[in-house]
Protein backbone atom coordinates (compact mmCIF):
# COMPACT_ATOMS: atom_id res chain seq x y z
CA UNK A 1 0.00 0.00 0.00
CA UNK A 2 1.45 3.09 -0.94
CA UNK A 3 1.51 6.53 1.10
CA UNK A 4 -1.97 7.97 0.10
CA UNK A 5 -3.50 3.94 0.44
CA UNK A 6 -1.93 4.69 4.07
CA UNK A 7 -3.56 8.37 4.48
CA UNK A 8 -6.94 7.32 3.43
CA UNK A 9 -7.05 4.05 5.65
CA UNK A 10 -6.30 6.15 8.66
CA UNK A 11 -8.91 8.78 7.51
CA UNK A 12 -11.81 5.81 7.07
CA UNK A 13 -10.27 4.15 9.92
CA UNK A 14 -11.52 5.10 13.83
CA UNK A 15 -8.65 4.79 16.26
CA UNK A 16 -8.10 5.95 19.90
CA UNK A 17 -6.25 8.89 20.55
CA UNK A 18 -3.12 6.98 21.67
CA UNK A 19 -3.02 5.11 18.60
CA UNK A 20 -3.10 8.01 15.98
CA UNK A 21 -0.30 7.98 13.24
CA UNK A 22 2.11 10.70 12.67
CA UNK A 23 1.45 11.86 9.02
CA UNK A 24 3.82 14.48 8.14
CA UNK A 25 7.11 15.32 9.44
CA UNK A 26 7.54 19.25 9.36
CA UNK A 27 10.60 21.07 9.63
CA UNK A 28 10.35 25.36 9.37
CA UNK A 29 13.72 27.02 8.85
CA UNK A 30 13.70 30.65 9.11
CA UNK A 31 16.18 32.88 7.53
CA UNK A 32 18.23 34.73 10.75
CA UNK A 33 21.42 36.03 8.65
CA UNK A 34 22.75 39.89 8.55
CA UNK A 35 20.61 40.61 5.74
CA UNK A 36 17.44 40.18 8.19
CA UNK A 37 16.97 42.98 10.34
CA UNK A 38 15.35 42.89 13.22
CA UNK A 39 12.14 44.14 11.87
CA UNK A 40 12.14 41.88 9.17
CA UNK A 41 12.85 38.99 12.13
CA UNK A 42 10.03 40.21 14.01
CA UNK A 43 7.39 39.83 10.97
CA UNK A 44 8.86 36.21 9.62
CA UNK A 45 8.26 34.71 13.48
CA UNK A 46 5.21 36.63 13.75
CA UNK A 47 3.88 35.72 10.27
CA UNK A 48 4.66 31.76 11.36
CA UNK A 49 2.84 32.19 15.02
CA UNK A 50 -0.36 34.08 13.33
CA UNK A 51 -0.57 30.87 10.67
CA UNK A 52 -0.37 28.53 13.56
CA UNK A 53 -3.09 30.41 14.86
CA UNK A 54 -5.27 30.72 11.77
CA UNK A 55 -8.16 28.70 11.03
CA UNK A 56 -7.28 27.25 7.39
CA UNK A 57 -4.15 26.49 8.30
CA UNK A 58 -5.55 24.72 11.69
CA UNK A 59 -8.26 22.68 8.96
CA UNK A 60 -5.04 21.56 6.84
CA UNK A 61 -3.87 20.12 10.02
CA UNK A 62 -6.35 18.47 11.48
CA UNK A 63 -8.03 17.61 8.79
CA UNK A 64 -7.31 13.62 9.19
CA UNK A 65 -8.85 13.04 12.67
CA UNK A 66 -6.62 9.51 12.98
CA UNK A 67 -3.04 11.26 12.70
CA UNK A 68 -1.28 14.10 14.04
CA UNK A 69 1.61 16.45 12.51
CA UNK A 70 5.05 16.94 13.93
CA UNK A 71 6.46 20.36 13.82
CA UNK A 72 9.88 21.76 14.35
CA UNK A 73 11.06 25.27 14.15
CA UNK A 74 14.85 26.40 13.45
CA UNK A 75 17.01 29.25 12.41
CA UNK A 76 20.04 29.36 10.30
CA UNK A 77 22.05 31.59 9.05
CA UNK A 78 26.30 31.03 9.03
CA UNK A 79 27.88 27.64 8.64
CA UNK A 80 27.58 26.74 12.14
CA UNK A 81 24.60 28.92 13.38
CA UNK A 82 21.55 26.79 13.49
CA UNK A 83 19.60 27.21 16.79
CA UNK A 84 16.27 24.97 17.10
CA UNK A 85 13.80 27.75 18.30
CA UNK A 86 10.88 24.11 18.80
CA UNK A 87 12.11 21.02 18.79
CA UNK A 88 9.77 18.41 17.52
CA UNK A 89 6.14 18.41 19.16
CA UNK A 90 3.08 16.42 17.99
CA UNK A 91 0.08 18.59 17.21
CA UNK A 92 -2.87 16.90 18.16
CA UNK A 93 -4.91 20.03 19.24
CA UNK A 94 -5.36 23.92 19.15
CA UNK A 95 -3.69 23.81 22.76
CA UNK A 96 -0.44 22.68 21.00
CA UNK A 97 -0.34 25.09 18.29
CA UNK A 98 -0.81 27.95 20.80
CA UNK A 99 1.77 26.98 23.10
CA UNK A 100 4.08 26.29 19.82
CA UNK A 101 2.59 30.02 18.90
CA UNK A 102 3.56 31.49 22.32
CA UNK A 103 7.26 29.88 22.32
CA UNK A 104 8.17 31.48 18.92
CA UNK A 105 7.15 34.99 20.08
CA UNK A 106 8.70 34.69 23.24
CA UNK A 107 11.99 33.10 21.40
CA UNK A 108 15.42 35.85 21.49
CA UNK A 109 17.11 35.83 18.28
CA UNK A 110 19.89 33.73 17.99
CA UNK A 111 22.18 35.30 15.75
CA UNK A 112 22.31 38.87 14.18
CA UNK A 113 25.47 39.21 11.90
CA UNK A 114 26.40 36.05 9.78
CA UNK A 115 26.22 34.85 6.78
CA UNK A 116 23.74 32.70 4.40
CA UNK A 117 24.94 28.93 4.75
CA UNK A 118 21.79 28.19 2.92
CA UNK A 119 23.59 24.50 2.48
CA UNK A 120 24.67 24.25 5.67
CA UNK A 121 20.84 24.83 6.76
CA UNK A 122 19.73 21.72 4.79
CA UNK A 123 22.07 19.58 5.80
CA UNK A 124 21.30 20.71 9.68
CA UNK A 125 17.51 20.05 8.46
CA UNK A 126 18.42 16.77 6.81
CA UNK A 127 19.76 15.67 10.50
CA UNK A 128 16.46 16.78 12.29
CA UNK A 129 14.44 14.13 10.00
CA UNK A 130 16.28 11.47 11.12
CA UNK A 131 15.41 13.05 14.84
CA UNK A 132 11.87 12.86 13.61
CA UNK A 133 9.34 9.86 14.81
CA UNK A 134 8.07 7.12 11.71
CA UNK A 135 5.54 9.65 9.87
CA UNK A 136 4.35 9.12 6.22
CA UNK A 137 6.16 12.51 5.09
CA UNK A 138 9.25 14.37 5.77
CA UNK A 139 9.28 17.74 4.68
CA UNK A 140 11.27 20.38 5.16
CA UNK A 141 10.13 24.21 4.84
CA UNK A 142 13.02 26.74 4.28
CA UNK A 143 12.81 30.66 3.72
CA UNK A 144 15.50 33.07 2.80
CA UNK A 145 16.24 36.37 1.36
CA UNK A 146 19.17 35.88 -0.38
CA UNK A 147 21.46 33.04 -2.09
CA UNK A 148 24.19 30.60 -0.25
CA UNK A 149 27.74 32.67 0.39
CA UNK A 150 29.28 30.77 2.82
CA UNK A 151 30.07 26.52 3.47
CA UNK A 152 28.78 23.89 1.06
CA UNK A 153 25.94 25.73 -1.60
CA UNK A 154 22.46 23.33 -2.41
CA UNK A 155 23.42 22.80 -5.43
CA UNK A 156 26.47 20.34 -4.24
CA UNK A 157 24.44 18.61 -1.74
CA UNK A 158 23.45 16.11 -3.91
CA UNK A 159 26.44 14.00 -4.26
CA UNK A 160 26.72 13.93 -0.10
CA UNK A 161 23.05 13.60 1.18
CA UNK A 162 20.08 11.47 -0.07
CA UNK A 163 16.69 13.36 -0.09
CA UNK A 164 14.50 10.75 -1.57
CA UNK A 165 12.21 10.99 0.68
CA UNK A 166 12.14 13.82 2.22
CA UNK A 167 10.64 16.86 0.45
CA UNK A 168 12.47 20.65 0.66
CA UNK A 169 9.69 23.08 -0.18
CA UNK A 170 11.21 26.67 -0.01
CA UNK A 171 10.03 30.45 0.60
CA UNK A 172 12.34 32.80 -1.36
CA UNK A 173 11.09 36.33 0.14
CA UNK A 174 12.30 38.91 -2.68
CA UNK A 175 13.25 42.06 -1.06
CA UNK A 176 16.79 41.81 -1.67
CA UNK A 177 17.29 39.52 -4.71
CA UNK A 178 14.50 40.09 -8.01
CA UNK A 179 15.75 36.60 -9.17
CA UNK A 180 15.87 34.62 -5.98
CA UNK A 181 12.70 32.48 -7.10
CA UNK A 182 14.90 31.14 -9.54
CA UNK A 183 18.18 30.37 -7.30
CA UNK A 184 15.65 28.59 -5.01
CA UNK A 185 13.80 26.81 -8.02
CA UNK A 186 16.78 25.22 -9.19
CA UNK A 187 18.99 24.61 -6.14
CA UNK A 188 16.96 24.59 -3.00
CA UNK A 189 14.05 22.87 -3.55
CA UNK A 190 13.73 19.41 -4.15
CA UNK A 191 12.42 15.67 -3.47
CA UNK A 192 9.17 14.37 -4.32
CA UNK A 193 6.28 16.54 -4.83
CA UNK A 194 8.33 19.57 -4.25
CA UNK A 195 7.01 23.41 -4.58
CA UNK A 196 8.55 27.20 -4.07
CA UNK A 197 6.24 29.68 -2.72
CA UNK A 198 7.32 33.46 -3.45
CA UNK A 199 7.22 36.72 -0.88
CA UNK A 200 7.92 39.96 -2.78
CA UNK A 201 8.96 41.22 0.61
CA UNK A 202 8.93 40.74 4.64
CA UNK A 203 5.52 42.65 4.43
CA UNK A 204 4.27 39.59 2.36
CA UNK A 205 5.92 36.67 4.18
CA UNK A 206 3.08 36.05 6.61
CA UNK A 207 0.50 35.94 3.69
CA UNK A 208 2.75 33.21 1.79
CA UNK A 209 3.66 31.36 4.52
CA UNK A 210 0.04 30.83 5.38
CA UNK A 211 -0.25 29.44 2.00
CA UNK A 212 2.54 27.47 2.06
CA UNK A 213 1.57 25.60 5.02
CA UNK A 214 -1.91 24.68 3.70
CA UNK A 215 -0.15 23.09 0.96
CA UNK A 216 2.36 21.11 2.26
CA UNK A 217 -0.59 19.91 5.17
CA UNK A 218 -3.02 18.77 2.84
CA UNK A 219 -3.64 15.79 2.02
CA UNK A 220 -2.30 14.84 -1.28
CA UNK A 221 -4.27 13.91 -4.37
CA UNK A 222 -3.77 11.15 -7.11
CA UNK A 223 -1.42 11.95 -9.18
CA UNK A 224 -0.02 14.80 -7.60
CA UNK A 225 3.36 15.74 -7.14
Amino acid sequence: MGRLGVLLLLWLTPLPAWAQSCRIALSLALDVSSSVDDQEYILQVEGVARALEDADVRRALFQIPNAYVMLQVFEWSGVNDQTIVQDWVAVRDVADLEAMAARLRSHQRSVRNAATGLGRALVFAHRQMARAPGCGFYKIDVSGDGQSNVGIPPQQLSDRLAFDEITVNGLAILSDERALGRYYRYFVIRGPGAFLEVAEDFEAYPAAIKRKLIRELGVPQVGMR
